[in-house]
């Protein structure tokens, strides 16, 4: 059974400034590295192979990092392709600049906002190999919580692809061994927009809560094992403890003719 969308009108959308894209870009890597041991992408939810089908990325929002963090993965794992998510309209008239980067502003949790994320999903996706971000809990929410209970945005949007891939992105920033936080972050299994043709929002929206808590018990159990040969890295950190205990070990390491490593725990 096919499914039908209601014409919402058209929306033009942000014009994203490559320069501005590529300025910002530079500065959250060399932020991220400052505050993170490091980036870590699970070995066990891979990106799976794409096409220039549209792709929503829909993840969890444990905390402020999050756009950050989805900015890099975009960098490292999406190349050139055109990629755009929602932002608060209040925030963005605030910073303006996030408009050239690819955010759109939305009333929050209004039917105006709503109908604004669905006229701008039907712009992105009419673009080749366009990507959505989407933060579908529309709050900053423990990554411990299993009862993810979704806006009804993301399973709105999915509801009038003809096409392409929905996929989950769990994350979570636990502290390992060393004195700054890990960035974890697991891709789950896709859904394709053709197998949920015709399931109705309510049905879609269950599908999609489910494989992203599939997504997060994955890599829940990934950190609590804190083996980083699961993960591959897309960005290191500064290691280090600090000034005075890095430089007493540091010391110690000439005096016994050993290589000097930073971090505090080399398992």
């Amino acid at each position: 059974m096919s499914h039908q969308r209601t014409f919402l009108g058209t929306a033009e959308l942000p014009r994203v400034s490559q320069r501005l894209l590529t300025l910002f870009r530079w500065y959250a890597r060399r932020y991220i590295r400052r505050h993170f041991d490091a980036v870590r992408l699970s070995r066990g939810g891979p990106l799976p192979t794409l096409s220039d089908a549209p792709l929503v990325i829909y993840l969890n929002h444990p905390s402020w990092w999050d756009p950050m963090i989805a900015l890099l993965v975009g960098t490292e794992r999406l190349g050139d392709r055109p990629q755009y998510a929602p932002i608060d309209q209040a925030m963005l008239r605030r910073y303006r600049f996030f408009g050239r980067l690819g955010f759109f502003g939305l009333e929050a949790r209004s039917s105006r906002g709503a109908r604004t994320l669905l006229t701008m999903a039907d712009a992105i996706f009419s673009e080749p190999g366009s990507v959505l971000w989407i933060t579908p809990q529309g709050r900053f929410t423990d990554p411990r919580v299993r009862a993810l209970r979704f806006l009804g945005g993301l399973a709105a949007v999915v509801e009038r692809m003809h096409r392409g891939l929905i996929l989950p992105m769990a994350l979570e920033y636990p502290f390992w061994n060393e004195r700054q936080p890990e960035a974890l972050i697991r891709f789950g299994e896709p859904l394709s927009a053709e197998s949920v043709a015709g399931l109705g929002r309510d049905n879609i929206n269950v599908m999609l809560e489910e494989r992203l808590i599939k997504a997060q018990d994955a890599l829940a159990e990934e950190a609590i094992r804190r083996d980083r040969q699961a993960f591959e890295d897309l960005l290191s950190g500064k290691a280090g403890v600090g000034f005075v205990y890095d430089s007493w070990r540091w010391l110690k390491a000439c005096v016994r003719g050993q290589s000097f490593d930073r971090h505090h725990s080399t398992e």
